[in-house]
């Protein structure tokens, strides 16, 4: 035997001993700290079985050992971290998944029908392979939409069908799979019919789009499509390359056209907190500009020394979804807080939402990010969501189809794999009924032409189409 293959056996058998070892512990912490709630075979007792299909507080191994290390709140699920080290930790965690008899990470059959408060909903599977991490949906007539995906690409809808070929052309995104760039929101202008531009939000750099170390920020541009080719670009916003930041994460790029023709849109605090309550800097911040790229001459911030003049609200960990009541006009707007502290605020001119000096969430390392909750100058959310559901998407109910659900608010939730119907009452949310649960990350909500809502789903990538039966 040569000395490469030699090698070679003797890793995976030390590999596989590893995973063995790894295995019965994990058996063995759970039957001492977790057994006694959960049960000896994981079947449940004082509290739920942990043989499920339906993840309440998410799915994935890295949800499952948060929940684990840092327990729920408003729950009696204590953390152990002060109990158990990481490693212990996940080898609870890999033994729990282990034991399921289908896979958490497992593709969900997806419902036919879902029963809600007031109707039966139809449960249409339009487009189920070919999309690559689709981000955001925009419907250009009743028979096409457009459709973008994180790696760097703009596809076609047709009929409910994806059309095989990409739209060429496109300009390159500083995209990595391991991180969260790429291309994100797509919007029409309010005049798309009589002039034709469309905008793209992506992450972008002026050096190599490989390196994920290279500086860079998020982007917003326009173009045309013709003849499936991206033509016409014009750079909309873009901060100085002295304003990119290396390593970022939390890009924002969600679009919105209010109903006066403005171009809202957000960007993420980049891993960068404190720099969201800088107006020198584009992290952490929504902003508003006119369609062609022209900087209103009411914003916030216009008159400000050294603030970017587009700013329109400051303190924004991660805004993902913008929605306008159809009846009052105030824009709504969903925004991802740290663990813990997810948020639905309004959008105000020139308004502190307070990131991370207040803050109702702890860090993913279960430090605290600010003893405050509350502070002088600073909004307070509508509501926030702890756990966090990594809410995303938000969309009105306008359509005739759904009368019974009237100006009601849908929110879609990655982590938690949610659609979530929310009653508003004189700006309070007073009811939420859960629509959709547990077959993949609802990453963006849009009402089609024909008053259905269609739903783009992420792990698995697809798109589907509710309507009442």
């Amino acid at each position: 035997m040569n000395r490469l293959r030699k090698t070679f056996l003797l890793t995976n058998i030390f590999f596989l001993f590893v995973l063995a070892a790894s295995g019965q512990e994990g058996a063995s912490i759970y039957q001492t700290y977790c057994a006694g709630c959960h049960g000896a075979q994981l079947q449940g007792g004082s509290a739920e079985t942990l043989i499920k299909t339906i993840w309440k507080y998410g799915r994935r191994g890295d949800a499952i050992f948060r929940n684990i290390k840092f327990g729920i709140p408003s729950t009696e699920m204590i953390g152990w971290g002060k109990v158990l080290n990481d490693v212990q930790i996940k080898a609870v965690s890999d033994f729990i998944i282990a034991s399921q008899t289908i896979p958490p990470d497992a593709r969900r059959t997806i419902p036919s029908t879902l029963k809600t408060k007031h109707y039966t909903l139809k449960v249409e599977q339009l487009i189920t392979a070919g999309l690559h991490t689709p981000w955001g949906m925009e419907f250009l007539d009743p028979d096409r939409a457009l459709i973008t995906e994180r790696s760097g690409a703009i596809r076609t809808m047709i009929n409910g069908k994806l059309n095989e070929g990409a739209v060429e052309g496109v300009p390159a995104t500083a995209y990595q799979p391991s991180t969260t760039g790429g291309y994100f929101d797509i919007a029409l202008d309010p005049k798309y019919k009589t002039n034709g531009w469309i905008y793209l939000a992506f992450s972008h750099t002026n050096g190599d789009h490989t390196n994920k170390n290279a500086p860079s920020m998020t982007k917003v541009i326009r173009g045309k499509i013709k003849n499936n080719q991206w033509v016409e670009q014009q750079t909309l916003f873009e901060v100085p390359d002295s304003l990119k930041v290396t390593g970022g994460n939390r890009w924002g790029g969600r679009l919105f056209f209010d109903k006066e023709g403005f171009l809202f849109f957000s960007i993420g605090d980049m891993a960068r907190a404190n720099d969201s309550q800088d107006l020198r800097k584009p992290s952490g911040k929504v902003f508003r500009i006119s369609s062609d790229g022209s900087i209103p001459k009411d914003n916030p911030f216009v008159r400000t020394l050294n603030a970017l003049p587009a700013i329109y609200s400051i303190g924004n960990r991660n805004v993902q979804g913008f929605a306008q009541h159809p009846e009052t006009g105030e824009i709504w707007m969903t925004e991802h807080g740290p663990m813990g502290g997810d948020e639905l605020n309004i959008l105000k001119k020139g308004t502190n939402y307070g990131w991370p000096v207040i803050t109702y969430g702890v860090d993913y390392s279960g430090e605290i990010v600010s003893n405050d909750t509350v502070k002088s100058g600073m909004a307070q959310p509508v509501i926030y969501w702890t756990p966090s559901i990594a809410v995303c998407p938000a969309e009105f109910v306008t359509s005739q189809q759904f009368s019974k659900w009237n100006n009601n608010l849908l929110v879609g939730a990655l982590a938690f794999e949610e659609i979530r119907r929310l009653v508003i009452t004189n700006n309070q949310v007073t009811e939420q009924e859960m629509i959709l649960k547990g077959v993949g990350r609802v990453r963006e909500l849009k009402t089609g032409p024909d008053g259905a809502i269609y739903v783009v789903l992420n792990e698995p990538d697809m798109i589907i189409r509710l309507t009442p039966q």
